[in-house]
């Protein structure tokens, strides 16, 4: 799988995108690349623009001014063809509804099912794969509510792996998980991008932020910087994206 756009392009490019929702303005002239085989990630205060950004790359929002390419096309055709998998933040599902691990993990297979959407041995080989990726074999016939939130969690992040795509959104993924799942999802991401897929994850764990990606960007509206970790995380650039020093280092 190669994250790659036509003739080697970013799997992501987005350039001066503006999105308001009435007078209030989520991006302002934000631009931003991400490459594939690589893991960025994205950091910002609540209120910044994340999920904005990636409601925008899913073409979920309207932009106002600027564009976004995935994966060489438009956000539509890349949803359509499944080139782009999402995770949010909080998924709005019913704890109580009688579906299986397994059930929402082949969701996921959804873009490549054939016009009578059943799921054929390709698919039950990818949602296994994903699965174990994932260390859920064990609780893949488990009701989805019986499972932790970490857990949980890591089902979506299978659901987005079993999709295939070149191009994976994960927005918060380590908000209220156990330490087990964090670390188990960061070394899946890094495995992820290692066999090709560019990943922009958001996240507002900052220590970790060094064992999970391979650059950083830092967004307050737009973006203020983008490159190595190392130098997003001098305690100057966090200012910038926080108006504080959170590093209790002092500035």
């Amino acid at each position: 799988m190669s994250a790659l756009g036509p003739g080697g392009a970013p799997a992501l490019e987005i350039t001066d995108l503006t999105v308001r929702y009435g007078d209030v303005v989520a991006l302002d002239g934000c631009s931003l690349s991400v490459a594939p085989g690589r893991v960025t990630g994205l950091i910002g205060m609540n209120g910044s623009g994340k999920s904005t950004l990636f409601k925008a790359v899913m073409g979920a929002v309207k932009a106002d001014a600027g564009t976004v390419t995935v994966v060489g096309g438009s956000p539509a055709a890349a949803r359509a063809a499944a080139r782009v998998a999402y995770v949010p933040q909080s998924e709005d599902i019913d704890l109580d509804f009688p579906v299986s691990v397994r059930d929402v993990v082949t969701m996921g297979r959804y873009g490549h099912l054939g016009p009578m959407r059943r799921a054929r041995a390709a698919d039950r080989a990818a949602v296994d794969e994903a699965l174990a990726r994932v260390e859920l074999t064990d609780l893949a016939d488990r009701q989805i509510g019986q499972l932790s939130g970490g857990q949980r969690k890591r089902a979506f992040v299978a659901r987005a792996i079993a999709q295939d795509a070149a191009l994976l959104l994960l927005d918060e993924p380590f908000a209220g998980v156990d330490k087990r799942s964090e670390a188990t999802i960061v070394r899946l991401l890094r495995s992820l991008a290692h066999d090709g897929r560019a990943v922009l994850v958001s996240t507002h764990d900052l220590h970790a932020l060094p064992a999970l990606a391979d650059e950083a960007a830092l967004l307050l509206h737009r973006i203020l910087f983008h490159g190595a970790v190392s130098e997003a995380l001098r305690p100057e650039n966090l200012v910038r994206a926080f108006g504080v020093d959170v590093t209790g280092e002092g500035a």
